[in-house]
C-alpha cells in the first residue's frame, strides 16, 4: 500500500485525479527495472543500506514521488528480520545504565568518556562468550533501518507498474465515505464472484439489479464508520482488484481528502487502463465460512448446505446470502448470511428488509466482534442468531428450523 504522502494526483475542481503511469512507457519501465535490480540484490542487506543505494534514483520533492512509491511497493514484498544474538532492548538498557555511571565517574576524574570500556562491561555482564563487537552490532539492530532482508518476492517491471496504479486508487479509497460501482455485461458466474468478494472482505454493501444486465453496488467507506476505520478501509481497498477484473464498470467515491478533510470526488472506470495486479482465482471464501460450512455438513442433521447460492431477488434490490440450507424432508429452503462490519442502523435496516422480502426464509448471523459503533442494544425478532466469535452450526440449524416452521427432532 502507498501512504498518503506518496500519492501522486492532481485536482480538477472537486475531483481527485490520480496520476497513473503507462506500463508500456519505456522511461517508466527503465525506472522500474533499476529499482528491481536493487531489491533483487537486497537479501542480507539492511533497509538503511538499500535506501543509500536508491538515493540517486529518488530525488527530493514531487519528482521523487513516483520512484519512492515504486520502492515502497517493492519493500512491501520483502521479508525482514532483526539480526541480533541478544535482545537489543535489554542490551540498550544495560548499556545506557553503565554509560550514565561511566560519564559521571569520568566527569569527576576529569577524563574522557570511554565508550569501549562501557561496551566491554556490558559484554562481560551478558556472558563470558559475548564480545564487544556483538554488543555494538546488536545495540540498535531492532531499529527499522537496521533490519535485514531475508527474502524478496520478485516481479516483472510491468507487474510493478500495474501494482502502482492499483495502489494509487487504493490509497484514495482508504479515505472515502461512500462508494458506488456499476458493473455490466458480465456472466452470471462473474457477478457471483464479485458478490462473493464483497462478502469475503466483510463490506457494508447494498446490491441492486439495474437495466442492461447490470448491478449497482453501494458500499460504505471507512470514514462513514465511528471506529474500526483502518481495518475496514484496508478491506475496502483490498476489494478493488476484484472489481478491476470486470470488463465493464464505473466507480464513484466521495472522499475526504487532505489535512482539512475537504470533500472530493474520485472516479474510476474500466476505460482508465488500471489493471488488477492479482491473478483471477475465481470465487473466494473466507476461511471462517469454509470452517462453518464443513462443520454444518458434519453436525447439523437433517439439513444440506450449499456454499454458493444464487442472489435472491427482493422487492427493493438483490440479496446475496452466504449459504443456502435445504431441508430434504420438507423441501424448505433457508438462506444464511454472516453479517460483517456493522452498525446498529445498518443491521436493523437490513433485518427489516429481509423480514419484508424473505419472511421465514433467512437466518442473519450477527457477530458481536464486528460491530463498528457503540450505540444502544440492538433488538431483533426471529431469524437472528448472535454469536461471539464464530457461528455454531447446531445453533444456526436450530434457528433455521424455527423460522421455517420445522419442528425440532
Amino acid at each position: 500500500m502507498l501512504t498518503g504522502k506518496l500519492v501522486r494526483l492532481r485536482y480538477a475542481r472537486n475531483k481527485l485525479v490520480p496520476l497513473y503511469v503507462e506500463p508500456a512507457d519505456s522511461a517508466v519501465l527503465a525506472l522500474a527495472e533499476q529499482l528491481l535490480l536493487a531489491y533483487r540484490a537486497s537479501p542480507g542487506r539492511t533497509r538503511g543500506e538499500i535506501a543509500d543505494d536508491l538515493s540517486d534514483l529518488i530525488p527530493e520533492g514531487p519528482r521523487g514521488l513516483l520512484p519512492a512509491g515504486l520502492a515502497k511497493l517493492l519493500e512491501d514484498r520483502c521479508e525482514f528480520e532483526v539480526e541480533s544474538e541478544h535482545p537489543p532492548d535489554a542490551l540498550r538498557e544495560a548499556a545506557f545504565a553503565a554509560a550514565a555511571v561511566a560519564r559521571a565517574d569520568a566527569a569527576k576524574a576529569g577524563v574522557a568518556f570511554d565508550r569501549d570500556a562501557v561496551l566491554k562491561e556490558v559484554a562481560a555482564a551478558v556472558g563470558p562468550t559475548v564480545t564487544v563487537e556483538q554488543v555494538d552490532r546488536s545495540l540498535f539492530a531492532d531499529l527499522k533501518d537496521e533490519q535485514r532482508v531475508t527474502s524478496f518476492d520478485d516481479i516483472s517491471p510491468e507487474h510493478l507498474l500495474n501494482r502502482y496504479n492499483v495502489a494509487l486508487a487504493q490509497a484514495v479509497l482508504l479515505r472515502c465515505q461512500a462508494m458506488e460501482a456499476r458493473i455490466w455485461g458480465e456472466t452470471p458466474a462473474r457477478f457471483r464472484q464479485l458478490f462473493r468478494a464483497v462478502k469475503f472482505h466483510r463490506l457494508i454493501c447494498t446490491i441492486h439489479e439495474s437495466a442492461g444486465n447490470s448491478y449497482t453496488l453501494k458500499l460504505d467507506g471507512p470514514l462513514s464508520l465511528f471506529s474500526a476505520t483502518n481495518k475496514y478501509g484496508l478491506q475496502l481497498a483490498l476489494f478493488l482488484p476484484a472489481l478491476l477484473h470486470c470488463k465493464a464498470f464505473d466507480l464513484k467515491a466521495t472522499v475526504r481528502w487532505g489535512a482539512d478533510r475537504k470533500e472530493k470526488l474520485f472516479t474510476l472506470s474500466s476505460t482508465d487502463g488500471v489493471r488488477s495486479h492479482l491473478a483471477d482465482f475465481g470465487v473466494y471464501t473466507p476461511p471462517e465460512l469454509r470452517v462453518f460450512a464443513d462443520g454444518f455438513a458434519a453436525k447439523a442433521k437433517g439439513w444440506v448446505i450449499a456454499a454458493d447460492p444464487h442472489p435472491v431477488a427482493l422487492a427493493d434490490g438483490v440479496w446475496v446470502p452466504d449459504f443456502e440450507l435445504t431441508h430434504p424432508a420438507t423441501g424448505k429452503k433457508v438462506y444464511v448470511e454472516v453479517f460483517g462490519f456493522w452498525r446498529k442502523g445498518d443491521v436493523e435496516a437490513h433485518y427489516q428488509r429481509l423480514r419484508k422480502g424473505a419472511p421465514g426464509r433467512f437466518v442473519l448471523c450477527v457477530g458481536e466482534s464486528m460491530r463498528a459503533d457503540e450505540e444502544d442494544e440492538v433488538a431483533f425478532g426471529p431469524g437472528v442468531y448472535r454469536y461471539k466469535r464464530t457461528p455454531l452450526p447446531e445453533e444456526v440449524a436450530r434457528v433455521a428450523g424455527q423460522v421455517a416452521g420445522i419442528p425440532p427432532v
